[in-house]
């Protein structure tokens, strides 16, 4: 039994020993780096340069071709940090530490993530969708004092984000990572603001997105203006997958009406729920990562699960 004992810890050992030879820091924190490759201050002639950080799954070396989730507010989804409310820690979403799960069950194939970071100042910027932009117009003079003050300073930049992501980090991913390149296997997700602009690159790009998870999605933005843009603009029902939650504390408590006008378009743009369009509400859950992280594994199970 001492023998058995022994060897265990020997082998523990030499694996934590392994393991820190192929770390190294980033933003003080350890970092695997086999897995976290961050692309830093990732150039482009639309938006801001910013960090780009690729997740790749365990034996990516010895895997075909992969899936890509392309995710938003990159620097919240793998990795705790001091959060933007109030300076308190806040864990992220653990993305990772959720599809090892599901990779280790078997409920959803391997996949490679994307974070791709928000600049701060200019998110709100990068994040509105920029149409319908006649009655974006009108509605602005009405904003809160902070909405005005970004859009006089910076605009609304999420149609040049939007070319960013398609012709610029899109095509540097494909080329350097080994990945599945075509609609069906290139997917969205993001929350709040990030849930808007991840519904519309899929709308402004059903060619190039197959699914979208957006949860606790910012639709009370405007006054809901975006949901204008919906009424024409959903993609087609037949290629692609769309997933909706939202809670019912905080910032959620609102969101609840507009979710449902957008369910009301998904029918009548022939979507059927739980087969390529899926809204879930959960009672007593808030506007935070806390809420997300437990709630993401519904979206990635939902755009791998078979069709009957």
């Amino acid at each position: 039994m001492k023998i058995i004992c022994f060897s265990i810890t020997f082998i523990f050992f030499i694996s934590c020993s392994n393991k820190q030879n192929y770390k190294k820091s980033i933003n003080n924190f350890q970092i695997p780096t086999e897995r976290y490759i961050v692309h830093k201050n990732f150039p482009s002639r639309y938006v801001s340069y910013r960090n780009i950080e690729v997740w790749l799954p365990d034996g990516y070396d010895s895997s075909n071709a992969l899936p890509v989730l392309y995710m938003f507010d990159g620097q919240n989804i793998f990795h705790g940090k001091k959060g933007w409310v109030n300076n308190k820690y806040d864990h992220g979403w653990q993305v990772d530490e959720t599809l090892d799960s599901l990779f280790l069950v078997g409920t959803v194939p391997k996949i490679i993530v994307i974070g791709i970071f928000n600049t701060g100042v200019k998110r709100a910027s990068e994040y509105m969708p920029a149409k319908p932009r006649e009655e974006i117009k009108k509605r602005i003079p009405q904003a809160e004092n902070w909405i005005q003050e970004g859009y006089k300073k910076y605009g609304i930049t999420s149609d040049q984000f939007l070319k960013f992501l398609v012709e610029e980090l899109k095509p540097f991913i494909d080329n350097n990572y080994k990945t599945l390149k075509e609609r069906k296997s290139t997917f969205l997700a993001g929350s709040s603001m990030g849930g808007l602009i991840s519904v519309y690159a899929i709308c402004e790009y059903p060619n190039i997105f197959g699914g979208v998870a957006s949860l606790s999605t910012h639709w009370t933005a405007l006054d809901g203006v975006f949901i204008e843009y919906l009424k024409t603009n959903i993609p087609n029902s037949e290629n692609h997958k769309i997933y909706f939650d939202y809670g019912t504390l905080g910032l959620d408590k609102k969101y609840e009406p507009y979710q449902l006008m957008v369910d009301s378009l998904m029918v009548l743009n022939d979507y059927k729920r739980n087969k390529n369009w899926l809204t879930k509400k959960f009672v007593g859950e808030d506007h935070n990562e806390d809420f997300w992280r437990a709630r993401f594994h519904y979206s990635i199970e939902f755009f791998f699960k078979k069709q009957d």
